[in-house]
């Protein structure tokens, strides 16, 4: 597969991984979604990718445990990830990256109220993250690298959006609330990304093994809000069939710890409501890939299925998560700029 290792870079998103962050809000986990995750680019070399992924649930949780308390019907995203890479030297690779939610919809139960469905689209997050091969070796059996990387997240998208809560029959005047982070589109924070990849490629019998970490440590948006820090485990396995069709599994362990609010900042004169209890959670997941190559192009697809979802308070869990996409890599006769190596 050309070193082309498909899995799910792990989301929050203003993510879509790690939905459970404030009171049923589904809030972000990681920033990151679905492509092509390896160590680094050939010096010259260009990576462009596209991700769209879906996601949908009704399922609510307290703890481990579903829960009769739904608090809305359901949550649906939609959500497109586009990264381009370039290989600065055979050892660095500087990669951009932003996401778009073609919609964020929150749909309630009683079918009266104004706010009954909740919703919103637009920008979220560019991405700035540079990685760093750091250990690269092989011989006729195998092939070893490590790479760390070290990325930051800046919110272009717009976090206090408001909806709609009641219309005055008398005099039509409506009254606001500020929507939850269900549908808002990024966290509003700047927030930091340390990653690190490991893989060892066994090429006599075919097979790739390789691990990554992801830890995000988020930041206070102005509204006095701190999602929770999140981090996660990707342990995987890949082998090529009839040198075009990859087959990847992978065992994902994700954490977000609980949000924090600005003591100093009155959010009632914000119209906030959010319970902190109700955030943070534990999710463990099993995730099947498949990926066709063909040339500089490869096509994937994966499909997110829950083991285990433990939830604080009572909040949405993870149900249907589904991302495809495609990746281009090419390198032009001539490179932007020549970096000398030693």
């Amino acid at each position: 597969m050309k070193r082309i290792v498909i899995i799910l870079m792990l989301f929050n998103i203003t993510s879509i991984n790690g939905y459970s962050q404030g009171c049923c809000s589904g809030g972000s986990g990681s920033p990151m979604v679905g492509g092509v995750s390896m160590g680094v680019l050939q010096q010259g070399q260009f990576d462009f990718g596209e991700s769209f992924q879906y996601f949908s649930s009704d399922k609510f949780y307290a703890g481990s445990l579903d829960s009769s308390s739904a608090l809305v019907k359901d949550i649906k995203t939609s959500y497109l990830y586009s990264r381009l890479g370039y290989g600065i030297t055979s050892k660095l690779t500087l990669y951009l990256e932003a996401g778009y939610f073609f919609h964020k919809t929150e749909t309630g139960f009683d079918t009266d109220r104004p706010d009954y469905i909740k919703k919103s689209s637009g920008l979220s997050d560019i991405i700035i993250f540079p990685r760093y091969n750091v250990y690269d070796i092989t011989n006729s059996k195998a092939h070893t690298e490590l790479t760390l990387g070290l990325g930051l997240k800046i919110p272009i998208g717009n976090y206090h959006d408001s909806t709609t809560v009641y219309i005055d029959p008398t005099n039509g005047q409506n009254s606001k609330t500020v929507s939850p982070p269900t549908v808002q589109t990024t966290t509003g924070s700047n927030d930091f990304i340390f990653y690190g990849f490991a893989l060892r490629e066994f090429k006599k019998i075919k097979l790739k093994v390789f691990a990554n970490v992801t830890y995000i440590n988020k930041g206070y948006n102005s509204m006095g809000e701190k999602f929770g820090d999140y981090a996660s485990i990707g342990l995987f396995a890949g082998k090529t069939y009839f040198k075009k069709l990859g087959v990847t599994c992978q065992l994902k362990y994700e954490w977000v710890d609980k949000m924090q609010l600005n003591p100093n900042i009155d959010l009632n004169a914000l119209k906030i409501s959010i319970d902190p209890n109700s955030s943070g959670s534990k999710k463990l997941s099993f995730v099947p890939q498949l990926s066709y190559s063909y040339k500089s192009i490869t096509l994937f697809g994966l499909y997110d299925m829950p083991v285990y979802q433990y939830l604080n308070g009572v909040q949405i869990g993870s149900k249907y998560l589904v991302t495809v996409g495609f990746t281009y890599r090419f390198k032009p006769t001539k490179f932007l700029w020549k970096v000398k190596e030693n």
